[in-house]
């Protein structure tokens, strides 16, 4: 199933299917997601989804019955 992922502040769309890694989703856009230890530990690629929740990116998937999935992307001065 295809699922719509918007990158926010940057109004990216991107068509991405169901399981498919975070990362290589925004990497397909040009979005520009930045790493550390690609693992969840160092929060580097945390990102927030649409209601305010943060997610690790580098082990997140696009989840299931969603039409839409929109990620709000920040700045971290510290990375």
């Amino acid at each position: 199933m295809s699922v719509k992922v918007k990158f926010l502040p940057d109004d990216v769309t991107v068509i991405a299917e169901v399981g498919e890694p975070l990362l290589e989703v925004a990497k397909r856009g040009g979005v520009f997601i930045p790493t550390g230890c690609v693992m969840g530990s160092c929060h580097a690629c945390e990102v927030e989804l649409e209601d305010g929740t943060p997610i690790c990116a580098c082990i997140s998937a696009i989840p299931p019955d969603t039409k839409e999935f929109i990620i709000n992307l920040y700045s971290d001065p510290v990375w």
